[in-house]
């Protein structure tokens, strides 16, 4: 089942709203995650633990993260899941279409297995 890491550039209106739309949809902010432990800290440290814990992280940052993907598949890493926002599709400041889209792919994907998957976020 999917369950959600958001980035700490996501609003946190955003992971009150989730669950309104899908009741078992398991949704987690990376400020407060594990007490805010990985705030701060490298991007492969967090997707590490997360992947450890079965989380899919949902970001906007498509500048340090897909390099961090495609090592980590060289290397035969494994991750989590990552799902990809565009600010040009969905703005950070949108959360009810964010929280609508979300909830639209966990209601579309949630047989899936999200290990090493990734995916572009659709309005």
């Amino acid at each position: 089942m999917l369950t959600l890491l958001l980035d700490e550039h996501i609003s946190r209106s955003v992971v009150e709203g989730l669950p309104r739309h899908k009741k078992s949809l398991k949704v987690l902010a990376l400020s407060t995650w594990d007490g805010g432990e990985f705030l701060g800290q490298p991007d492969s440290v967090c997707l590490e633990h997360a992947a450890k814990e079965g989380l899919t992280l949902v970001t906007y940052d498509r500048r340090t993260i897909p390099p961090l993907l495609k090592d980590w598949a060289e290397r035969g890493l494994s991750h989590g899941g990552v799902i990809f926002v565009d600010e040009k599709t969905i703005s950070p400041a949108d959360t009810k279409a964010l929280v609508r889209a979300l909830s639209q792919l966990a209601k579309e994907t949630e047989k899936w297995d999200w290990t090493n998957r990734i995916c572009f976020l659709r309005r």
